[in-house]
């Protein structure tokens, strides 16, 4: 399976803190193992899947691509729900297709 990420999910994870890297990379091995446990969005964002997860009581998104036939994962977008699905709609869809 090829991994990739996004530049802007890149840029998101170096602003974290130890204990929240530590908690999004859990939930990065959960997709890797299940891609399909996270739930598939629709309309303009078709063909995006979020997963969420919980660290210290706050609820965390995590977006990502799956291309099944090629088997390419590609990690998107990372953050609470607040301004989530405004900022994933932003995000340059070049890069997954």
């Amino acid at each position: 399976m090829i991994v990739r990420q996004t530049n802007a999910f890149k840029r998101k994870i170096k602003k974290l803190h130890k204990q929240e890297k530590k908690a999004l990379d859990k939930a990065v091995k959960e997709v890797m193992a299940n891609p399909s446990i996270g739930e598939g969005k629709t309309g303009d964002l078709k063909g995006v899947q979020v997963f969420k997860y919980k660290h210290k009581e706050q609820l965390y998104l995590l977006a990502y691509h799956f291309l099944d036939d090629e088997l390419i994962l590609t990690f998107m977008e990372y953050g609470t729900h607040e301004n989530f699905y405004r900022d994933l709609k932003n995000i340059n869809f070049k890069v997954i297709k």
